[in-house]
């Protein structure tokens, strides 16, 4: 692309943590010869009405990458971070076997495992606090709840995956709680190790299908409850998605994902 074509950008829309059509999240993926004002990267974003769009640039040592919400740019988005090294392994052709990316969280490196990619986060911690008030009214949650932690988002933690199911956020008495976002977690209680839902009005998204980014404090959460260092995460509402995470001894936590292309276009500035 000829700098002097920059009105046509090409676009992908892939749904990452998903391997099949309609699941996980769907993250707008927007490769870059060179930066455009932050305004028009915030103003693409916005029209897409995603979660997360990612946009990157070809650097020296890898690429640049950035994500912004419909509303801000975020620190750390995972999902479409798998979404991006999905466009360069599959339609850009990326011929190495890892992709590094510099960000706002640092270096932040995917590889591709057969049919799965593996993102190298660093791992985050969470801290214990009290009940901050009124969240759980505004969560629509009433009972079985054994504890409240803060790490970028406020985790809740409940006794059963049922309480997930029933949950009716209102998103306005949400947007008022100074995070990122809120997330109710849960025992899987069969197939997966926990499960969770997470809620972010505060970046304009009232609800994300599923967080990579939240499972760098999720999975050694869960890691440090359940004595395993390898965990099988579900995560979402009415839309779901599937991700595989691994606690290392390194302070890092290695998730991975699979991811498909649903849509391929182009944006015309």
């Amino acid at each position: 692309m000829k700098k002097s074509d920059l009105t046509k950008l090409p676009f992908y829309q892939v749904d990452a943590f998903a391997s099949q059509p309609f699941a996980g999240n769907p993250a707008g993926v927007c490769p870059l010869t060179h930066w455009l004002d932050d305004s028009v990267l915030q103003s693409i974003a916005s029209e897409n009405n995603l979660s997360e769009t990612a946009f990157f640039v070809s650097t020296t040592e890898g690429y640049h990458l950035r994500w912004f919400t419909p509303a801000v740019e975020v620190d750390l988005c995972g999902h479409a971070t798998l979404a991006a090294a999905w466009v360069l392994f599959n339609k850009l052709n990326y011929s190495e076997n890892v992709i590094h990316f510099s960000t706002r969280s640092g270096i932040l490196s995917v590889s591709k495992e057969a049919d799965e990619y593996c993102m190298d986060f660093p791992a985050k911690k969470a801290l214990p606090i009290d009940e901050p008030e009124g969240l759980l009214a505004a969560l629509g949650l009433a009972g079985n709840v054994e504890g409240f932690w803060l790490s970028d988002d406020i985790i809740v933690l409940v006794k059963d995956k049922s309480c997930l199911e029933n949950l009716n956020p209102d998103f306005n008495k949400l947007a008022v709680f100074k995070t990122r976002g809120v997330i109710v977690t849960a025992p899987g209680g069969g197939e997966f190790d926990f499960v969770s839902r997470w809620f972010g009005p505060q970046v304009g998204v009232n609800e994300d299908p599923v967080t990579g980014s939240a499972h760098t404090f999720l999975a050694p959460f869960w890691a440090e409850r359940s004595g395993k260092n390898e965990l099988l995460a579900q995560q979402g509402g009415s839309r779901k998605g599937t991700l595989r995470c691994c606690v290392r001894n390194d302070g890092r936590v290695a998730l991975y994902g699979s991811a498909r292309l649903m849509i391929e276009g182009t944006f015309i500035l």
